[in-house]
């Protein structure tokens, strides 16, 4: 058995049920009763904090109102994760701001994902100092990447955990890379010759919406040596997992009934079909919504629109953003970015977060268990 698998993460996650699903922390439509309802069921809920860390600020306020809502909904101790973006100007700031946060309500993981390699002060390790912070603090850092060489970046910086996000995902993710049938064994096998004896947790996102991906995550890792080997390896919920230790779901939560996304949204999510056909990766969903802060190395996922299909057809981007901010006072939905993964068409009703987890969970069981009596 490879050192780097599930005891490690497991270890520090008490209460959690393998297969273990993990809520994406979609700022806009995820949010704090979210992630704790996903907590409750014995996955591990991560409530989207944002960026700004300035201190006094109003950024630093309204996370800590997220993470106290979902303590109130989860209780004192049980797991639960916050997830950050590090490329605003303000992250030299972490420690001396979300520290102290993230201590008075227990948080057990912090998510980091998109540092600005371009900005002066970002250094060869961008999250080093953050992570260093983190453990100092008794809390572990999971860092989210598109690649090898940034899962390696981050292996060396401290992270208790690597999600390995494929360009099936929805929203914002690494503008060049590879799927998480690919990228997630890939990264596996680097941990393990690379890294061994250290127990990274490893976590495939990108793309998974139900029972299917989640048992195919669990596999996505070290060669079996044999027949026996990958028959233990998917024999039962309890094993030592030789591919991802967990499936992170971004899209299938915003038909949640918890999530913040609008009715629009969900309505999209719930009618969309043939996601590879239906969305795409693109600059442009931000350069539309004029939020564009993300540096150079990421883009986005989300449904094609009446502002994309004008946008490949030639209209002017003048022309095209004055019809995107009419759309956003009459509330159209046509010409309005809907963030969202391919599996979209996976996603058939809005449920409690906490029955999604339960029911994907029993589902991924079941699959895996059929799959072993089949060897």
């Amino acid at each position: 058995m490879s050192s780097t698998t599930s005891d490690g993460m497991f270890s520090w996650l008490p209460g959690v049920q393998k297969p273990l699903i993990v809520s994406a922390p979609m700022l806009g439509a995820s949010n704090g009763t979210l992630a704790a309802e996903v907590s409750k069921a014995g996955g591990l809920g991560i409530v989207p904090l944002g960026m700004d860390f300035t201190p006094g600020g109003a950024g630093l306020k309204t996370m800590a109102s997220e993470l106290a809502t979902a303590r109130r909904v989860l209780g004192p101790s049980a797991p639960l994760g916050a997830g950050f973006l590090t490329f605003h100007g303000s992250v030299g700031r972490f420690a001396e701001s979300a520290i102290p946060m993230l201590r008075e309500h227990n948080v057990t993981v912090a998510w980091l994902f998109a540092p600005d390699r371009d900005a002066e002060n970002a250094g060869a390790a961008p999250h080093a100092e953050i992570i260093a912070a983190l453990h100092g603090a008794g809390i572990k850092a999971m860092v989210q990447v598109g690649s090898v060489a940034a899962a390696r970046e981050a292996a060396r910086e401290g992270a208790d955990v690597i999600v390995a996000q494929g360009t099936d995902a929805g929203g914002h993710q690494f503008a060049c890379g590879a799927g998480v049938v690919s990228l997630v064994p890939e990264v596996r096998d680097m941990l393990d010759e690379e890294f061994a004896g250290r127990g990274i947790g490893l976590v495939a996102a990108g793309g998974i919406a139900d029972e299917r991906g989640v048992a195919a995550a669990l596999v996505l890792g070290k060669r079996a040596a044999n027949q026996r080997a990958l028959r233990s390896a998917v024999a039962c919920a309890d094993v030592k997992w030789i591919g991802a230790d967990a499936a992170v779901m971004g899209t299938r939560f915003l038909a949640s009934e918890e999530s913040t996304a609008g009715g629009h949204y969900r309505k999209a999510i719930l009618e969309g079909k043939d996601g590879g056909q239906l969305t795409v990766k693109s600059t442009f969903h931000d350069d539309i919504r004029q939020t564009v802060v993300w540096p150079q190395l990421y883009d986005g996922r989300a449904i094609i629109n009446k502002s994309y299909e004008e946008h490949v057809s030639g209209v002017t981007f003048e022309e095209n953003r004055k019809k995107y901010q009419e759309a956003v006072s009459s509330g159209d939905g046509t010409r309005l970015v809907t963030w969202s993964g391919t599996a979209l068409g996976l996603v058939k009703e809005v449920l409690p977060a906490g029955e999604i987890v339960r029911k994907v969970r029993e589902g991924a069981r079941q699959r895996i268990q059929k799959v072993q009596s089949g060897l």
